[in-house]
């Protein structure tokens, strides 16, 4: 019975039901580290995907932040850090928007292909998300790896479909990383 109850709720966390009642509990999780925190990428300016004449050298032809999505990806930033959330390494899709992402609310960010976009590349899933499992199985507490990407991958990874700068938290677990929360943009 206890073991249904667990599931069920842990349901509820992951569907975004029950996140307000267990902040605190996520919050203190986190403090304790070994976590990763999937985070996409906050908004964007108009539109879905980014322009036929897409170049990932070249920020000026991709879909990139909002002044409203910046805002999200300071706030983002400033609550993990209020909250004393210890974050080691901070990785990033190279796509712009990721990367202004990270930067904005962590004021850093190395970028990653394993967390590039998969929208349109199906084909690269299985083996990106294998090397952003290897990297996971890695993680050791204290230590919290943050890594900006986009919807589709973090979907992918942990079948959870995110808002904008929401963070959905992971950990890992025999090869595979599990949904233990989530966190609102602010």
């Amino acid at each position: 019975m206890m073991e249904i109850l667990a599931r069920l709720f842990m349901a509820c966390l992951v569907a975004g039901a029950g996140t307000a009642s267990a902040d605190d509990a996520l919050w203190n999780q986190l403090k304790q580290g070994g976590y990763v925190l999937l985070i996409r990428h906050a908004a964007t300016e108009l539109g879905v995907g980014d322009p036929p004449e897409f170049r990932l050298d070249d920020c000026a032809t991709q879909r990139n932040l909002s002044d409203a999505g910046r805002a999200e990806a300071r706030r983002q930033g400033e609550a993990l850090r209020g909250r004393g959330v210890a974050v080691a390494a901070v990785r990033s899709s190279q796509w712009c928007r990721c990367m202004e992402t990270a930067r904005l609310a962590f004021g850093r960010a190395e970028p990653w292909p394993a967390l590039n976009s998969l929208f349109g590349n199906e084909g690269k899933e299985a083996e990106q998300n294998r090397v952003v499992l290897a990297a996971a199985a890695k993680l050791r507490p204290p230590a919290n790896l943050a890594l900006v990407t986009h919807n589709v991958n973090i979907r992918s990874l942990v079948g959870v479909n995110p808002g904008t700068a929401e963070i959905v938290v992971a950990r890992p677990e025999n090869g595979r990383l599990v949904p233990v929360g989530r966190i609102p943009a602010p």
